[in-house]
């Protein structure tokens, strides 16, 4: 069926890692290939599990103190192509573009860091702009792609996975994308927040 899409490929970006080992272990037992970054992409190797870094496929590290990791046309163009577009198919095969179905993300603690000290600085970059950019990426293509927008879905994902195997449905992805929106806002709104308070 059309709507059933396999997860063949996930990018793996986040911040809190407690609870993620099972979820990697069901995937990596259905065969999905791993993309990550800096301390995330060490802990699925620590695992065991191969994991390709998203550096060798952007040829950017991660700069300027770790702000942009993720943020490239090769890792958006993945998440956002869309799979039943010929054009979209053209370019991303021109430009080297690996399809991406699955993105899990768990954003920097912003709330957390506010609630635990005054410095700016420090609160300031516990902003996270390239995990919520996945999320929203993710969400908007939820036709071909599952968005796992923080630890709260890891088990719902885990769920599907143990029955019925590295596959999802359009509902399903859906409602992932319905959570990342939820997720996404809930973000912004506690920013706002604390610059409204400033």
């Amino acid at each position: 069926m059309a709507e059933t899409k396999k997860i063949k490929t996930a990018l793996v970006s986040v911040y809190h890692k407690d609870g993620l080992d099972e979820l990697l272990a069901q995937l990596n037992k259905e065969g999905v290939r791993f993309l990550s970054t800096g301390g995330t992409q060490s802990f699925i190797t620590s695992l065991g599990y191969e994991c390709d870094k998203v550096e060798d496929l952007t040829t950017y590290p991660s700069i300027l103190g770790g702000r942009v990791k993720t943020l490239h046309p090769k890792v958006f163009g993945g998440i956002l192509g869309r799979r039943e577009l010929e054009g979209d198919q053209i370019e991303m095969s021109k430009y080297g573009i690996p399809e991406i179905d699955l993105v899990i993300v768990d954003l920097y603690p912003f709330e957390e860091t506010v609630a635990s000290t005054n410095d700016e600085s420090a609160i300031i970059e516990k902003i996270d702009i390239g995990g919520i950019s996945l999320i929203r990426a993710g969400a908007k293509n939820f036709n071909d792609v599952v968005i796992v927008p923080s630890k709260s879905e890891y088990k719902a994902l885990l769920d599907i996975v143990k029955a019925q195997g590295a596959c999802t449905t359009k509902a399903q992805r859906k409602w992932f994308a319905k959570q990342a929106f939820g997720v996404s806002s809930h973000y912004d709104t506690a920013i706002h927040a604390y610059f409204e308070k400033e």
